[in-house]
């Protein structure tokens, strides 16, 4: 419990009672004897802070309030330190909070929170619309007040944020339930503000705090909290203020409620009793809670019954993938046998044609016939393809250009191929002609070898008489010995 200190800044405020308190700070009602007006005292206690983020706090609402004017606002005084501790001095607002009539079981119908909604746009253009931004940050029905004539003030500036970082990193400030998703993330911008006044008109619409209204995924099922009676205006320009992303949020109130001016006043709902219906009972709270746990069950059943079936077709999948691996590497096996025994019958044929043309031989007129058409065209493809079509195409090319150059050097390539081409033809005729240098004939006799059945033997006919010659002179030399062995 603070304790509330009689007079401050020397003998100027008289303290006459305590408002309220939270953490280190308190409110304090006290009288201004130097204007002679009530006047409200916030004290706020450096030694006693968790953390040098709350004396920041502390210093940037004093800060921030000194630079403000707006009816809507209290009216800055002074601020001063004393005795350790800092004090905030602003006009006393005579009015009841939001948060003492929800207190007390009251609510505001449509009328009211239409003025309250044109009152808080009014508040908030002013703030959002200085350079920088001033963003409140902790709109809620304890910082409402409403005056005797039905406006409302906001107040309580302790969470306020004046500089806008584009990187973020602002200190998470709020409360549950009217602190817009982005606040979480530290990310408070005037869309936020928005998105407070509206939880708070929909809080003192039903009587229910925010976490506890319908919900559609994130964003508060307006139409289903307000019911069938409501203005069909009014909810839509609720959701637009609750919208969770604030990229899709309204940032501004007053284009919601242009057409929410001539609203009715639902004068036939006392203000001091809840609304009939708003809360409701224990039993369609629990019925409710059962609902949405057999829907929560039911969804883990499904997503289990997937994840089943998912791992099984993955095993079937991988079953089939494995026969039809096995298959085609049986057929790609199959296919290279068949290759390989082609490729063998293919050689043993060129083996065999290769024996037949290894054994056959050119007879000599046939072969003399060839060698001389062949010695014939060597010459004339000479002549033609490396002299004459190549000259005629350089001299054309003198007229044409490029292309004709080209073909002739191309030409004479042709002609060089061609003439190489007859020489190794001339070169396989004498191979193959059917004469010795001799003139001797040529006998061909097939040579049985284990090896090769195929293979020929070619053998020069004349080596037989020969060797029947040397044979005979042998046997006349033996006969000319003996006769002389016999004369001596």
């Amino acid at each position: 419990m603070h304790d509330a200190p009689s007079h401050l800044r020397g003998d100027r405020y008289a303290v006459i009672r305590l408002l309220g308190e939270g953490g280190q700070a308190a409110t304090f009602e006290a009288v201004d004897k130097k204007e002679g007006k009530p006047v409200a005292i916030k004290r706020f206690r450096v030694r006693g802070a968790k953390s040098w983020k709350e004396v920041e706090l502390a210093e940037r609402e004093a800060r921030v309030l000194s630079s403000l004017s707006h009816p809507g606002l209290p009216r800055y005084v002074e601020h001063f330190e004393e005795n350790g501790e800092l004090f905030l001095v602003t006009e006393k607002v005579e009015g009841e909070s939001l948060a003492a009539m929800q207190k007390r079981g009251a609510t505001l119908d449509e009328g009211e929170i239409v003025r309250f909604l044109r009152d808080s746009s009014a508040i908030l253009d002013y703030l959002h619309g200085r350079a920088p931004p001033v963003v409140h940050r902790d709109v809620k029905p304890s910082n409402i007040l409403r005056r005797p004539d039905g406006s409302f003030v906001i107040i309580d500036f302790g969470a306020v944020r004046d500089k806008l970082k584009p990187e973020g990193g602002s200190t998470v400030v709020g409360t549950f339930g009217f602190m817009a998703p982005e606040q979480f993330q530290g990310r408070a911008m005037p869309a936020s503000d928005v998105y407070a006044v509206g939880a708070t008109a929909m809080t003192m619409l039903t009587g229910v705090q925010p976490e506890d209204l319908p919900h559609k995924g994130l964003a508060i099922d307006v139409a289903s909290a307000l019911g069938k009676n409501a203005s069909p205006t009014l909810v839509s320009a609720l959701a637009a203020m609750l919208e969770p992303d604030p990229d899709r949020r309204a940032t501004r109130i007053a284009p919601l409620i242009e057409t929410l001016r001539d609203a009715p006043r639902k004068t036939d709902v006392p203000r001091d009793k809840p609304r009939r219906g708003a809360k409701p009972s224990k039993k369609e709270r629990d019925i409710e809670r059962d609902i949405e746990q057999g829907i929560e069950e039911a969804v883990q059943q499904m997503e289990q019954g997937f994840s089943e079936i998912k791992k099984e077709w993955a095993k079937k999948s991988k079953k089939h993938e494995s026969k039809a691996n096995r298959d085609a590497r049986k057929a790609e096996e199959k296919a290279a046998r068949r290759a390989r025994k082609a490729e063998q019958r293919a050689r043993k044929i060129d083996e065999r044609a290769w024996a037949e043309v290894q054994s056959s031989t050119i007879p000599v007129p046939v072969a003399g016939l060839l060698l001389f058409g062949l010695t014939i065209a060597q010459i004339a493809v000479l002549v033609a393809l490396r002299a004459i079509v190549p000259t005629l195409l350089s001299v054309l090319s003198i007229f044409f250009g490029k292309p004709l150059r080209d073909a002739s050097a191309r030409t004479r390539d042709a002609g060089v191929l061609a003439h190489e081409s007859m020489q190794r033809a001339k070169d396989v005729v004498r191979n193959r002609t059917e004469r010795t240098s001799s003139g001797a004939r040529i006998e061909v006799k097939p040579v049985e070898t284990p090896s090769d059945p195929k293979r020929v033997r070619i053998a020069d006919a004349d080596a037989k008489d020969d060797a029947a010659e040397d044979e005979l002179a042998a046997e006349e030399e033996a006969d000319a010995e003996a006769r002389a062995r016999q004369r001596k």
